[in-house]
């Protein structure tokens, strides 16, 4: 007896933290480098359609639209006293040996664009989008060395931004070369931390803290450091956060005259519980917050010693309560005046005794003791098998007036995850597979404004919509159960339309219900009868073993077959993105009409259905005859799918 054997093992369906819908999309708009840029930066301003992306030696300034990407390259090479420098080098990597793009930063309306050069960095003003000048001291600021914002080499992690008209970077430290954060451009006096508050800082993410009154507002850096404490079994990493304040302008000439006054640091923590479990390096953070408030939520993507990669949450009120409550490590004596490390306006310094203890105090006592946790104690749900290399986020207004976390999640294959967190779980709206060539996700980009999400490999950049809301279906119940934030049911128009800006919710007329799944919420739409689907005929030899296939719709449903409407049920195998259903020892495949069901959230559907005829006759002897009967089914799929 032939066999059509279509994998030699199964997997059953099933719910869980796997994405409910996975998407391929392979068409525009996207831009293909020339060569594999391994190192890419980006910058894109909200409500622009403009990428800016920092590539081996060029930028790229790419203008997207619906039908394609307008680009235009600008080149940056390398000095070549600085290029002979780094080859001579015989420890290095001679592919480091060139100028990356590191920093594309707007400040104000100054573009500032500094490089590696071959590790002598270099920065640059770009002007018109074309022209590339020298930077040297300029007329709306000063600027610092271009060394102390870019790194020499791009596998040293940099991170710079900008707030309040100047330009913080923060580089990590590599080599001889000691980690630092600095204010390095505008207005304000430029800025650095001790070397003493440092270990070894590898900088994941840094973000602005937005506050009621302007002088109060912050800038969190995240990092992790080296935990010269650590035994022979722990890791050796520990994860921080550390906190200055814009206002600041430096100490006195005796204290702190060049550096912070308001730098502090907590450790970050993230596991499961009390367990041995934890996640101690940090490789990204994302803050999202309310305008003005200081309430929000950051987002961390940690890994441990293994390589093995989560998400955890944490509140910006709970940090920002425990930097201005906590006591100080090693500080024991009770604070005179304003707490140490305090935001005050920058004529409040008097420099009268009690400042100059606190600088002393900052100076040598710069850590709290609290001890940063995650919302909900572990890490979010999320699929284990997915190694993810890059994380951005968004704050949505639902149609219920609440505001819901949507996390984008690139992963080392090249895929993006798009998920919502509430107050309950992490949950995987869908899987979207945007490149022909697998690769990490090195870099995203987010436009709230917009509505668009800009993701970069090596070798490409595609831009997706945020609401994506026609690929869900046409239907009330597939509309909800998406639970995509930015996705409302349409009782008028009967469609999944996109929540339009300034959407009126007393008088609007659309529903969605994100907290948990239910499609209760559409009424008649989800009670109407059981859909039917004509079955397809299957004309097949005697001898030939069928297996049928069903597409997989949601990856959070469950599917079975039924057999001419019998109350018998048998079993659907997952291979690939069907269910298949096959012959086996308790489950022949007879004659008659065999209909898929897919049930999730209690209500069921029909997907296909196909009418099995043997010895047919012309067709299948036709059939046979020319592919065998080995590829019959083969046919079939194609001709049915």
């Amino acid at each position: 007896m032939n066999y059509f054997i279509l994998l030699p093992l199964f997997a059953t369906v099933f719910a869980g933290k796997s994405p409910r819908l996975k998407f391929v999309v392979h068409e525009p708009p996207r831009f293909r480098f020339m060569k594999p840029e391994n190192y890419i930066s980006m910058y894109h301003q909200e409500g622009t359609n403009t990428l800016y992306v920092g590539g081996q030696a060029v930028i790229y300034v790419l203008t997207f639209t619906d039908r394609g990407v307008r680009d235009l390259q600008i080149p940056v090479v390398t000095d070549e006293t600085a290029n002979a420098t780094c080859m001579a080098k015989s420890a290095l990597p001679k592919l480091e040996c060139d100028n990356f793009i590191t920093v594309i930063q707007k400040v104000n309306d100054t573009f500032v664009v500094c490089g590696t050069n071959a590790g002598s960095p270099k920065c640059w003003l770009l002007v018109n989008d074309t022209v590339l000048t020298d930077v040297g001291q300029q007329g709306s600021g000063q600027i610092a060395s271009a060394s102390d914002i870019s790194p020499p080499y791009p596998s040293q992690r940099s991170i710079s931004l900008t707030a309040d008209g100047s330009l913080y970077s923060a580089l990590s430290s590599v080599g001889g070369h000691a980690g630092s954060i600095r204010r390095t451009f505008g207005s304000q006096k430029l800025l650095k931390t001790e070397n003493v508050w440092l270990l070894n800082p590898q900088f994941a993410g840094a973000a602005v803290i937005p506050a009621s009154q302007k002088f109060k507002e912050e800038i969190y850096f995240f990092f992790s450091e080296i935990n010269k404490t650590a035994r022979v079994d722990e890791e050796p990493y520990r994860a921080r956060i550390g906190r200055v304040c814009t206002v600041d302008e430096g100490g006195i000439k005796a204290l702190l005259a060049d550096s912070w006054t308001t730098f502090m640091k907590a450790r970050v923590m993230c596991g499961a519980g009390s367990t041995q479990q934890q996640y101690n390096n940090i490789k990204q953070a994302v803050v999202l917050t309310a305008q003005d408030k200081r309430a929000g939520v950051m987002y961390g993507l940690f890994a441990n010693a293994w390589g093995r990669t989560v998400i955890c949450a944490y509140s910006i009120e709970d940090i920002d309560q425990a930097f201005s409550t906590s006591k100080l490590k090693g500080y024991s004596s009770p604070f005179i005046g304003s707490r140490p490390g305090t935001c005050v306006r920058k004529n409040s310094t008097t420099g009268g005794h009690n400042d100059i203890k606190n600088l002393g105090v900052i100076r040598y006592h710069p850590e709290i003791e609290d001890v940063i946790r995650p919302v909900g104690v572990a890490p979010l749900d999320l699929p284990t098998d997915d190694h993810i290399t890059h994380t951005v986020a968004d704050i949505v207004l639902a149609v219920n007036d609440e505001h819901y976390s949507v996390l984008y999640l690139g992963t080392e294959q090249g895929k993006v995850l798009k998920v919502l967190h509430t107050s309950e779980e992490a949950f995987i709206i869908s899987q979207y597979s945007l490149f022909r060539n697998e690769g990490p996700v090195l870099n995203m980009a987010i436009d709230s404004q917009k509505g668009h999400l800009y993701v970069g490999t090596a070798m490409e950049v595609q831009r997706l919509p945020l609401a994506d809301c026609g690929r869900y279906g046409d239907t009330c119940r597939e509309c909800i159960l998406s639970r995509d934030p930015y996705c409302g049911w349409d009782r008028a128009r009967r469609r999944c339309i996109a929540i339009p800006p300034g959407y009126n919710i007393s008088s609007g007329a659309l529903i969605q219900h994100l907290d948990q799944s239910n499609a209760s919420i559409c009424g008649e739409a989800a009670a109407l009868k059981q859909r039917k689907t004509s079955p397809r005929e299957v004309v097949v030899q005697s001898n030939t073993s069928v297996f049928l296939p069903c597409p997989v719709r949601s990856f959070h449903a469950t599917y079975r077959w039924e057999k001419d409407n019998c109350i018998m049920n048998y079993p659907c195998l997952l291979s690939g993105d069907s269910c298949v259903l096959g012959p086996a020892v308790d489950v022949p495949l007879k004659e008659g009409v065999f209909r898929c069901m897919a049930t999730e959230d209690g209500f069921k559907v029909e997907v296909i259905s196909y009418r099995l005829v043997y010895n047919g006759g012309p067709l299948a002897a036709s059939l046979a005859s020319t592919l065998g009967p080995s590829l019959l089914l083969a046919a079939a799929a194609l001709w049915l799918l």
